[in-house]
């Protein structure tokens, strides 16, 4: 009888304690913010770029994209990458889900999204639009020995080179000129 009592009780709790579990894990993730004015945020990252001499690096996507959220963790726990957007690029977040597709500034953007999620911009300090990076070509090639299929997420050297090459200093020509040697 106490088995029988113990298997009803679990049959039970077991689904609402996975379910208050699933809603909890997706209620944590919160980089994305559909409320946030994106078009403000985007001008304001721009002003403070033109100001300190750096690129606008804007990571479109939403809380729903695993891809989005692996992105953004591997940035946070790499700190080559950290280092590098923060050195040389302004960041903004722009939300894209069904509360708020910010259409109107992604069309002023040409249409980034036409690629999928999570995708990535770079401007220069006047705004202007210098590149659309489809985030597909950055992902790791990466097996997982267990199941031998493709890992999730991106590959930190080529997501390292992809920004060095759109720096302000990649950009600029002088950096090109040869220098006479004495």
């Amino acid at each position: 009888m106490k088995k029988l009592i113990m298997i009803a009780l679990l049959a039970f709790t077991a689904p609402a304690f996975a379910q208050s579990t699933a809603t909890a894990k997706k209620e944590a993730i919160k980089i994305y913010n559909p409320q946030a004015n994106a078009r403000a945020d985007i001008d304001a990252a721009v002003a403070k770029a033109k100001k300190e001499g750096k690129q606008v690096f804007v990571q479109v996507g939403g809380n729903w994209c695993g891809w989005c959220i692996a992105f953004h963790n591997m940035v946070d726990h790499t700190p080559e990458l950290k280092t590098l957007l923060n050195y040389n690029y302004e960041v903004v977040l722009v939300n894209y889900s069904p509360e708020n597709k910010n259409e109107a500034v992604l069309a002023s953007l040409n249409y980034p999204q036409r690629f999928g999620f999570p995708v990535f911009l770079i401007l220069d300090g006047n705004g202007k639009l210098l590149h659309t990076q489809n985030s597909a070509y950055l992902e790791t090639g990466e097996l997982d020995p267990k199941t031998g299929k493709k890992k999730t997420g991106h590959d930190v050297k080529v997501v390292s080179d992809f920004l060095k090459g759109w720096t302000v200093k990649a950009l600029d020509p002088a950096s090109y000129k040869e220098t006479k040697a004495k």
